[in-house]
């Protein structure tokens, strides 16, 4: 069956704006060729794309799946069209980069100051997810490659690349001051108010795992979607929690945090820089994928954090 591929452009943008009109005017067309050509794409594919109601259009379920691959590929093709014209120029490079709340703070804020100095004309935009929703994105071809944090489940089509290991410490407030003085139990942790990510984070789920070794049970008494919050919280003494090492080394110094020893090791964690091997990278992409990779993290050893 051959279709003209202006069908599935035309079709992006009637699904992407479902609305006719607006798709209409984005493609510098009309109103009826735009209705036409959406019913010559519907009867060559013999399926309804479109549920059409009085206050515009939506998608049918064979629609959203047509869209989720049309959507890929002209962004693909919008990639591959500007980077010809770039011809090999950085100057209107732009690299769309996943990151896990943790990673950034890590890692790649630093990295990416030092990368701005050397390539001022890239442009970077940074998208902050949970890592598998990261992940999500980029396999749905969203991003050009993502830095996240372990655990993760890598894709089929995806490779990953190590940059640092990281450790994760047990801390609590002023509050807690006490449990730094001995080593605490892992089962008697939950006599005390814990602080942790939310259920459709890897930490959460690593930590899941980790108690579960030891016959435990890990819930959250409060939980958060993001990282940064966490030691705020546990600097407010809401709770203790896991947190790295590195980003609570700062208010451990100021004697606003507590590190407070356990019975047992915790899981050791790295940062991680995966990509999709089905796709290949611009030439922005590529040189900030490869200044990443040659990109070394410091690794910080212990501080109790007591007086």
């Amino acid at each position: 069956m051959d279709i003209n591929f202006e069908y599935y452009k035309i079709f992006y943008y009637v699904a992407k704006y479902q609305n006719i009109t607006k798709a209409a005017a984005a493609l510098g067309s009309n109103q009826p060729n735009v209705t036409r050509t959406m019913k010559l794409l519907e009867s060559q594919l013999g399926c309804c794309l479109f549920i059409r109601g009085a206050r515009g259009i939506s998608l049918t379920e064979k629609g959203e799946l047509l869209y989720s691959h049309v959507e890929i590929a002209y962004n693909h093709l919008l990639n591959a069209q500007q980077e010809i014209g770039r011809q090999n120029s950085l100057s209107c490079g732009t690299v769309e980069v996943g990151a896990t709340e943790t990673a950034l703070h890590l890692f790649l804020l630093d990295a990416l100051h030092n990368f701005r100095l050397e390539y001022p004309e890239i442009k970077i935009k940074i998208h902050n997810h949970t890592t598998p929703e990261t992940i999500r994105c980029l396999i749905k071809g969203n991003l050009d490659f993502a830095v996240i944090t372990t655990p993760f489940e890598l894709p089929e089509t995806a490779a990953c690349s190590r940059i640092m290991d990281y450790e994760e410490i047990l801390a609590g407030g002023t509050q807690y001051r006490n449990l730094c003085k001995t080593t605490l139990e892992l089962k008697d942790m939950k006599q005390y108010s814990l602080i942790g990510l939310g259920r459709e984070s890897a930490t959460y789920h690593l930590y899941k795992g980790f108690f579960a070794e030891y016959g435990l049970d890990f819930e959250p008494d409060m939980e958060v979607a993001t990282s940064d919050l966490m030691l705020p919280l546990i600097e407010n003494n809401f709770g203790i929690g896991f947190v790295p090492q590195k980003l609570a080394l700062p208010l451990l110094k100021e004697k606003k945090l507590v590190q407070i020893p356990i019975n047992c090791r915790i899981p050791k964690r790295s940062i991680q820089i995966i990509f999709d091997k089905a796709r290949g990278k611009s030439l922005a992409a590529e040189t900030l994928y490869q200044y990443l990779k040659k990109s070394k993290g410091r690794h910080y050893g212990n501080s109790d954090g007591c007086s």
